[in-house]
């Protein structure tokens, strides 16, 4: 266990700072009357305390530690009271001097305050770390000059039952840094004294305590209350928490403060005085105890808001891609940043999804709002996307369908998304929008231009339509698709932003000369870094997409006739094809194939049928048809004369595959190639 000392110098405790101290009234001749009931001892007459006693007439402002004594030397033995009653659990209470009930009134004002202080400073932490490290800042040195913050492994959650056996780890320490010349009982490290509870060992206590059933520590910590150190209760059970036997050293004073939370026992404090301070009091039980209750509670807090915290991040994860496709004719590359830590999850995704003829859809999008709602319409917007995206539909009738989908999640369900699908083979891209920050075209020459898309409304408006553009995508270039988190933010507008980005993409390809584009990971970390401190408001997902395209030269397209010749002549011009890009090797099998496939075709279509074979780093062959019935693969009988067509597609091919469009379907195989 890692000990995290703290230095404290210069620093007084809390009680002990200078306050204005108000002389107590006296009358002469008589006896200062204890209120019935009150926790005050018999006072003796001012005129002969004083003499008695220099220490009383000290001057204002004279520093008082918290349980310290008022007076500094022997006097009249107070009347009985509840200050000398014996501590709870069997505590001793401490013997002390008489007290002026001025004095208990301000020590009482000091615990009040303090106990407030410390409960604010507790309070505020959010995570685990943040409130046991509020616990030791706070206690340490007002109220001990040490402490020892046990905590149970592994901490249950909610209503989750504990695990056995119950075991507590020490979780952090916390100590005071001397800043005078005695080292009596204290361990130099790093030029640091602290004090030690063992200073024949280097690690004084155990990291780890298994708490025995029905043994002395089980029954501290089920009895809830603070105990004084030097109790039965604390002498038996310390043993067991602090391992191998180990006590505290003679001299120390120590309270032992179970933590429960609002169902069971999350951990235990222990609470050190140096021998050299005033002992703990019978109403310092009473302060280890308020501190302990909201310590324990912040425990609860924070494990239920880490476990709110760990759902959030596997949400978000999992509705997004895990990895992205790979494409013919285009490289891709993507980022997701989160926003603050106290917005962890947001309704910002990406994706890239095949479709049929080589072409990828891109889509970025973003919910508005940052809840585990706002997530959760994101995966269902995602999902809507990729269905329509399988279908083949038009960006804009895509966007449009979103719009309906999102209407029927609620009434305040809004989102931008922007949808384009790529086509390597024409060296095009179709775009749409709907509310969304426009994309960023970086060609290959080190230009970067804002492209000029209709804007459109939000998903979830309802009633608008939506416009398409096409333009230009031309080879070498690179595409960006971002959301709103990456231009705007509390400093800077979305169209100010937008222009810091393109900026940073021409200087960017300036680096990588005018024939080469910059490499696509490292682009999208440069774009990254441009975000500054005060940037973070919204979570960012970022989609480049580099356009490597198809040449002409690798595409081979025909149309056929829906006739008996119709397979012949698609094994003749598969083969034709084949001879002049050097594949003769794979003509067996693409005639074999692409026979079974057009005749499948040939079978159901009433208008031409389409055939097309792509070269990149496999085969690729496409054959379309009219029809919107899309082929299943099944067993023949050994009686039955057809059949079998996708059974060989299958065995023979890398990947087969069907999609259908919005005019018919395409059947489509793949073959790797050789040489």
């Amino acid at each position: 266990m890692t000990e995290h000392p703290t230095s404290h110098e210069g620093r007084q405790p809390f009680a002990a700072r200078p306050q204005e101290r108000t002389r107590p009234r006296h009358e002469a001749g008589t006896h200062a009357s204890t209120p019935s009931g009150g926790n005050l001892p018999a006072q003796s007459p001012a005129p002969a305390a004083a003499a008695a006693n220099p220490a009383a007439s000290a001057p204002q402002g004279a520093a008082t530690p918290m349980g310290a004594s008022a007076s500094a030397v022997p006097g009249p033995a107070p009347a009985p009271g509840p200050l000398s009653a014996p501590g709870p659990a069997g505590a001793a209470a401490p013997s002390g001097p008489p007290q002026d009930p001025a004095g208990a009134a301000r020590r009482e004002g000091d615990r009040l305050r303090f106990v407030g202080a410390a409960t604010r400073r507790i309070a505020r932490g959010i995570d685990l770390d943040e409130i046991v490290l509020g616990l030791c800042r706070a206690t340490v040195p007002t109220f001990s000059d040490a402490i020892l913050v046990y905590l149970r492994d592994p901490l249950p959650v909610g209503d989750e039952r504990p695990v056995s056996p119950f075991v507590l780890r020490l979780r952090r320490t916390d100590r005071l840094r001397l800043t005078d010349d005695d080292t009596e009982n204290a361990l130099v490290t790093n030029a640091v004294q602290v004090p030690v509870l063992n200073p024949q060992a280097d690690l004084p206590v155990a990291d780890l305590c298994e708490v025995q059933t029905g043994g002395a520590l089980a029954e501290v910590l089920r009895g809830v209350r603070p105990v004084f150190g030097d109790s039965a209760a604390a002498r038996a059970a310390l043993p067991e928490l602090l391992g191998d036997g180990r006590t505290l050293p003679t001299g120390h004073r120590a309270i032992l403060a179970p933590l429960r939370g609002r169902r069971r026992v999350t951990g235990a404090a222990i609470f050190l005085r140096r021998p050299d301070r005033p002992a703990f009091e019978p109403n310092d039980l009473l302060v280890a105890a308020q501190l302990a209750t909201h310590t324990a509670l912040g425990i609860d807090k924070a494990v239920l808001y880490g476990r709110e915290a760990y759902i959030a991040d596997e949400l978000q994860r999992t509705m997004l891609p895990e990895g992205l496709p790979q494409p013919t004719g285009v490289r891709l590359a993507s980022r997701y940043l989160p926003a603050a830590e106290t917005a962890r999850v947001g309704g910002d995704w990406y994706d890239a999804i095949p479709l049929p003829g080589s072409r990828v859809a891109l889509v970025v999008g973003d919910v508005m709002g940052h809840s585990m709602t706002s997530a959760a319409i994101m995966g269902q917007l995602r999902t809507t996307a990729q269905t329509l995206a399988g279908l083949d539909l038009p960006p804009q009738e895509v966007l449009h369908h979103l719009d309906e989908q999102a209407q029927r999640l609620g009434t305040d369900r809004m989102a931008t998304c922007l949808y384009a699908v790529y086509d390597p083979v024409a060296h095009r891209i179709t775009i749409a929008n709907a509310g969304h920050p426009p994309p960023v075209l970086l060609h290959l020459g080190g230009r970067a231009e804002v492209l000029r898309v209709p804007p459109g409304a939000p998903i979830g408006v309802g009633g608008v339509d939506f416009e398409a553009v096409e333009l230009d995508a031309p080879a070498g270039a690179t595409l960006l698709l971002y959301t709103d988190g990456l231009v705007e933010s509390r400093l800077r507008d979305v169209w100010t932003g937008i222009e810091q980005l393109r900026e940073r993409l021409a200087a960017t390809a300036q680096l990588t000369g005018p024939d080469h584009s910059p490499p696509l990971e490292a682009l999208c970390d440069d774009v990254l870094d441009m975000l500054g401190p005060g940037d973070r408001d919204d979570d960012i997902a970022l989609l480049a997409a580099r356009f490597d395209g198809i040449a002409p030269s690798d595409v081979a397209y025909w149309y056929l006739e829906p006739e008996e010749r119709a397979p012949g002549r698609a094994r003749r011009l598969a083969r034709r094809a084949l001879a002049r890009w050097g594949l003769e090797e794979l003509s067996d099998s693409v005639e074999l194939l692409v026979s079974e496939v057009v005749t499948n075709a040939v079978r159901y279509a009433e208008r031409p049928v389409t055939l097309r074979l792509l070269r990149t780093d496999v085969l690729r062959c496409e054959v379309g048809d009219d029809s919107p019935q899309l082929p299943r693969q099944r067993r023949a009988r050994d009686t039955d004369e057809g059949g079998r067509g996708l059974f060989l597609v299958n065995r023979l091919a890398r990947r087969w595959g069907a999609t259908r469009l919005s005019t018919g379907k395409v059947v489509w195989f793949e073959l790797p190639t050789r040489g």
